[in-house]
């Protein structure tokens, strides 16, 4: 859909624009000098003392005509990009509006196109705000529906009853271990993932490099008496690495990081089952790893093989019940609503499959074409379901989790997510995932550590965030991991010197 936008010079409000225009549209390009376009919209822009307002005219090929107004307050003293801040809220509100009297098409999270809605609702209740208050400016500021601000609220509350100190944590950190390596990569995935055979070589100094950040990371937490929240293998699948290398990994770890016996939460993802062997659980039971994730994403072989899973259904089921014989009594499923060629009637088999096995946790992701994925650069090859389809399935999802004592306990969104809709974690009462609620409500550090980890630095008095990244491949990160190592603690050093 070809858009041309009329009376926005500024090109930092560009993308705004675009990203409301991409909600509609599958496919948008947005012109902003006189150019042939399907939609047209002409906007006036005036900022008085103590307000701004927007007004904006949409004229379609089709002959429709629309138009739409919004007007904010500014109070007290305010520095040019907190005006501009208020400036793109007022331009996004009534681009929204245009754009849903034009389709019909109502936007249940609004003007929001952040990954995490709860923070903000977190933040409104910590500024002393009743719910109810804070529920009002949802609605009226961001458009969210009350259906999804009733979901933000759930999620708020069993959080803070998981994690009551969760406002207190800002000086422990958590920490992320990436383990770069899978059988295969995933046609949906963007992590940094490699396959694995043929790659020994690459594996050794990976580890080798690992275990150095280990004990580096660990020799500053002692030093600074920073204790640790959490830690959460990923990648990647870390058990793809042999149960040798794993048993070595975690043993570094206990005699690294400090008071390792008092950590709330230890995860190894062990998404991919092909990867799972007795053998594995064995080490990861030995190390008291309390928590693992076993992914089916589907209970369809086909889908399976169509996004380059090369695991059977079957084998999922085998290595669940293999992992419940050997002791793990916490275990995460992932499923994922609109892989291609599912529909409503493939969902509610997946959902009927994954009765049968109730594991403690469920995520439910919503398909997202992530730019550097393999689905993305040969979409025409991945057909999925429609809008009106998505939002049933993730509804058969809600209904399925609550029949079932599941409880959403943390949400988070992405760009170019099928329907704007949402990935949510369920879980049953006491098996909620405190690394996934740190991540998300960002209220503390999370050091990254090995290939392609990102680490995220929170201020402990400011809450300032601070990103920092390592190489995403192997032989990059082979070459420097002792320079981001240093980086980084330069960083912490920085923040946790008070």
């Amino acid at each position: 859909m070809r858009f041309y936008i009329n009376g926005i010079e500024d090109e930092r409000l560009h993308r705004p624009l675009q990203l409301i225009s991409n909600l509609f549209y599958e496919e948008t390009e947005l012109f902003f000098e006189e150019e042939e376009a399907d939609i047209r919209i002409s906007y006036e822009v005036e900022q008085k003392n103590g307000s701004v307002s927007v007004k904006g005219l949409l004229s379609g090929k089709d002959g429709y005509n629309g138009e739409a107004r919004h007007e904010k307050e500014l109070s007290g003293q305010l520095t040019d990009k907190e005006i501009f801040k208020q400036l793109k809220h007022t331009l996004v509100y009534v681009h929204l509006n245009l754009l849903q009297d034009y389709t019909g098409i109502i936007q249940q999270w609004g003007i929001l196109t952040g990954i995490r809605p709860t923070k903000l609702l977190h933040k409104k209740l910590r500024e002393g705000m009743s719910k109810e208050e804070a529920h009002s400016m949802l609605k009226e500021e961001y458009l969210i529906s009350d259906e999804k601000i009733a979901l933000m609220q759930r999620i708020v509350d069993r959080q803070l009853s998981v994690v009551p100190d969760l406002y207190d944590l800002s000086r422990e950190v958590s920490i992320y271990i990436g383990i770069p390596f899978c059988p295969t990569k995933c046609a949906y995935c963007t992590f940094p993932a490699y396959a694995i055979n043929g790659r020994q070589g690459s594996v050794d100094s990976f580890l080798g490099g690992l275990h150095y950040e280990i004990r580096e990371m660990g020799r500053w937490l002692k030093e600074k008496g920073i204790k640790i929240t959490t830690v959460y293998y990923g990648g990647g699948t870390p058990t793809s690495i042999t149960a040798e290398e794993m048993d070595m990994l975690y043993e570094e770890m206990y005699a690294a990081f400090p008071g390792v016996e008092n950590i709330r939460e230890l995860t190894v993802e062990a998404g991919r089952p092909d990867t799972i062997t007795e053998d594995k659980l064995d080490v990861l039971n030995k190390w008291n790893i309390s928590r693992i994730s076993i992914n089916p994403q589907s209970y369809i072989d086909e889908t399976l093989k169509a996004i380059g899973r090369h695991h059977t259904v079957q084998e999922t089921i085998d290595k669940f019940h293999l992992a419940r014989k050997m002791g793990m009594d916490n275990i995460n499923m992932d499923l994922i609503i609109g892989l291609p060629g599912e529909g409503v009637k493939e969902f509610d088999y997946t959902l009927s499959e994954t009765e049968k096995l109730m594991p403690e946790s469920l995520t439910v992701h919503t398909l997202s074409f992530k730019r550097a994925s393999e689905m993305t650069r040969n979409k025409q090859r991945y057909k999925v379901a429609d809008r009106g389809e998505i939002e049933e399935m993730m509804n058969r999802a809600v209904q399925w989790t609550d029949a079932h004592g599941y409880t959403p306990y943390y949400l988070y969104r992405q760009k170019n997510i099928l329907g704007n809709l949402e990935n949510v974690g369920y879980a049953l009462e006491g098996q909620d995932s405190i690394y996934n609620i740190m991540i998300m409500e960002e209220q503390q550090t999370i050091i990254g550590i090995g290939c392609g980890a990102a680490s995220k630095f929170i201020h402990p008095e400011t809450g300032k965030i601070t990103q920092f990244a390592n190489p995403k491949d192997p032989k990059s990160y082979n070459d420097s991991f002792k320079h981001y190592t240093e980086e980084k603690i330069r960083l912490l050093e920085e923040m946790f010197q008070s």
